[in-house]
């Protein structure tokens, strides 16, 4: 999408007004009239192709632009598959089970939101990937939270909460990287620099998620005895059945390409699998990971638990990011998306303000294009120089792009990670986003450091010769 040129010049007002409208009718549409998020964002590239066709671009410009943009979601495409046949391996190989029972065995309903965001946290910081979190270790804490009566909604913002905070410090994460390099920024000063904002986050987030806990177990717990004693008459709990998890982390750390590490993890659970099930049911393993898990039980709190994965679950989100991303490439093409860009640029004088333009821009491209990377990487290309102008170090723009961009990528319910979270947790993004409170306090903290000041280091000088 990035080597994609504009075709037309429009200005900023121009570009704002087309902006809001399809905002606007994209929000309305999900939001008041409950559409899933696929209608109103194919209204959105029927209106954009009228548009192009009323400035006289050529169909098959536009075509292109379609194309390109959707093109650029492949990647996502692949670990969104990869990932479904994680989640039913997992399945299949207790691990996830197992995790669960773990759970129930330490959690009681005592700090529940609070412990889910924590742990989510660490596992994400030691993993580097909050989708690879949410989907494992955050499922099981979903499957806690429906036996334990909770809101899920609540639940579901604090495993997002915590996985994007160790996806936001973790030297493991893309998107650290990514931050860091995009504006030439040493990746572990780039990472101390973000202290200054996350752990003030992590800190409010906390206090939220232990206000909103219960105070004290009560009959809502009862399910939880009944599910333990299901899990380990379903065979499905076992100390082995933790190996998958470990070799993901391994993979993590030694920095194995995604689609390797999750591959890995996949066949290690396969493996396990094939120790816990009877022969017969053999078979069913392999086609569990296109159409997922399931178990026979008669307890519905099991069974809704069980049964997950596969690349079939997969496809509603996929297709919603294709979507998302050919328009993308139509907001490029059309010059929208630059118009918007120019115009932000133009006002940044104040360091008050460059930092609270590159939020801004950070947050629209997320809610424009639904890519976090495009956030990051457009963000920072345009905004660096004026960092420098300002006399700020580069590493105040890097901490912007990851408190503005990467948090925000999953409160967008048509975003890559969006809908991926709103799949594997069960929960709308709408409902969720509510509670991700880490990822709504962090660009807070980021536009109140730019106007007190606190935390925003000048370039240094360069002695005289």
């Amino acid at each position: 999408m990035l080597n994609q040129k504009a075709i037309l010049n429009i200005r900023p007002v121009e570009a704002l007004t087309i902006t809001i409208i399809l905002l606007t009718a994209i929000s309305f549409s999900i939001i008041k009239l409950q559409l899933v998020p696929h209608v109103p964002v194919m209204i959105a590239i029927f209106l954009l192709i009228l548009y192009g066709l009323i400035k006289k671009v050529k169909v098959a410009d536009l075509e292109a632009a379609l194309m390109d943009g959707a093109k650029s979601g492949l990647g996502a495409v692949i670990i969104f598959f990869l990932i479904g046949m994680l989640i039913s391996s997992w399945m299949a190989s207790g691990t996830i089970p197992t995790f669960i029972f773990l759970a129930f065995e330490l959690i009681s309903g005592k700090w529940f939101y609070a412990i889910v965001f924590v742990v989510t946290a660490i596992i994400g910081l030691g993993i580097g990937s909050s989708l690879t979190t949410a989907a494992t270790i955050g499922s099981a804490f979903m499957g806690v939270s429906v036996a334990f009566d909770l809101s899920l909604a609540i639940t579901a913002g604090a495993v997002v909460s915590g996985a994007f905070f160790g996806d936001k410090m973790s030297p493991l994460s893309d998107t650290t990287t990514l931050a860091s390099s995009t504006v030439n920024v040493d990746l572990f000063e780039h990472i101390k620099n973000m202290a200054w904002t996350t752990v003030p986050a992590f800190i409010l987030s906390l206090l939220l998620f232990m206000i909103l806990s219960p105070g004290e177990t009560g009959a809502n717990f009862d399910n939880a005895a009944v599910v333990k004693q299901e899990l380990v008459k379903l065979n499905l709990v076992h100390w082995y059945s933790l190996i998958p998890f470990f070799v993901l982390a391994i993979f993590a750390i030694k920095k194995i390409p995604a689609f390797i590490t999750l591959g890995a993890g996949t066949v290690t659970a396969m493996v396990i699998s094939l120790f816990i099930t009877e022969k017969a049911a053999w078979a069913g393993l392999l086609t569990s990971l296109y159409s997922g898990y399931t178990t026979e039980t008669q307890i519905a709190e099991v069974a809704s638990l069980l049964s997950r994965g596969g690349i079939e679950s997969m496809l509603f989100s996929i297709s919603l990011v294709l979507l998302a991303l050919a328009m993308g490439g139509l907001l490029f093409r059309l010059g929208i998306l630059q118009a918007l860009l120019s115009g932000i640029e133009k006002s940044v004088k104040k360091v008050s303000v460059l930092i609270s333009s590159t939020v801004a821009s950070s947050i629209g491209i997320n809610f424009l294009l639904g890519e976090q990377y495009l956030s990051i990487i457009l963000t920072g290309t345009m905004f660096e120089p004026h960092y420098r102008q300002a006399g700020l170090h580069p590493k105040n723009l890097s901490r912007a792009l990851e408190d503005a961009g990467t948090v925000i990528n999953p409160l967008v319910p048509w975003s890559v990670c969006g809908v991926f979270l709103a799949g594997v947790l069960g929960v709308p993004t709408f409902e969720y986003a509510v509670f991700a409170f880490f990822c709504l306090i962090s660009p807070l903290l980021t536009i109140l450091a730019g106007l007190t000041k606190i935390s925003i280091t000048k370039l240094e000088k360069k002695a005289a010769a």
